[in-house]
């Protein structure tokens, strides 16, 4: 394989406001791909919409919507279909995480966050593969996270939601190696985003340092522009060592009460 050509693609990108989202859409349209960006705050994406036509001179299609939403992998292709427009590559982004102990969570709180992180992921990639694989020259990103490598006490459904999400990638990127489509699951570490503003706290950073969206994108796109692209990378030289760490020196014992303790420190 050669490194991705976007011309003349079109990628969906979710949780397209702000944060990864956002830079996903600035990099992407920087290679030249049409765009369609997803997320609940229309003024944002049709701000951003605006920036990208004005710098790189390319279509770009807002959608406001609300991905907790029964079948939004449909909702999605049925919009675009009565568009004419047809999608080549696909950026699962949208997440957010509670924080805090987990029988005291808010069931509504949690079902909407299995609904945004797990079951939109995983119906928008089913709705969307299939011509995703026909056209066998885009990508299907799914963001997962270094929380998908361990149990995350005081956020134990957001790191087994990413979890999910690594497996189900990985997954993807073996039954779709011989089509052309490049499947990747990225995992970044903490990020300089308004994850930790919805999350309410910085303790759910663990004290670690935050990363650039700059290079947490940069890291995904090189992985899929590789000759073999591999079906999962990690964001971040320190936090590929921690992952191999944790599997190699310490027992599964020690990594959830290293990571317990990571989060019940005040910020």
């Amino acid at each position: 394989m050669t490194a991705v050509d976007y011309h003349g693609q079109t990628t969906l990108i979710t949780g397209a406001s702000a944060g990864l989202g956002a830079e996903f859409a600035r990099q992407l349209a920087a290679r030249g791909s049409d765009l369609v960006l997803v997320a609940r705050r229309r003024q944002r994406l049709e701000a951003l919409a605006e920036e990208l036509r004005t710098q790189h001179r390319i279509n770009v299609h807002v959608l406001e919507m609300d991905l907790a939403t029964d079948r939004p992998g449909q909702v999605l292709t049925d919009q675009l279909e009565q568009c004419g427009i047809h999608v080549t590559s696909v950026v699962n982004n949208a997440g957010f995480a509670t924080f805090g102990p987990f029988h005291e969570a808010d069931p509504e709180r949690l079902h909407q966050e299995i609904a945004v992180d797990v079951t939109a992921v995983a119906d928008i990639s089913r709705a969307f593969i299939e011509q995703l694989r026909a056209a066998g020259r885009g990508v299907l990103v799914n963001v997962a996270s270094m929380a998908a490598y361990q149990p995350n006490p005081r956020m134990a459904l957001y790191g087994a939601g990413k979890a999910f999400v690594l497996s189900l990638t990985e997954a993807l990127w073996e039954e779709s190696r011989d089509t052309g489509l490049r499947v990747l699951a990225l995992s970044p570490g903490a990020t300089r985003t308004e994850f930790f503003d919805v999350v309410g706290t910085a303790r759910a950073a663990g004290g670690t340092r935050l990363a650039s969206p700059v290079d947490v994108v940069r890291t995904a796109l090189a992985a899929l522009d590789r000759r073999n692209p591999p079906p999962s990378v990690i964001a971040g030289h320190m936090n590929r060592v921690m992952a191999v760490l944790t599997r190699r020196l310490a027992t599964r014992r020690q990594v959830i009460r290293a990571i317990g303790r990571l989060t019940a420190a005040e910020a």
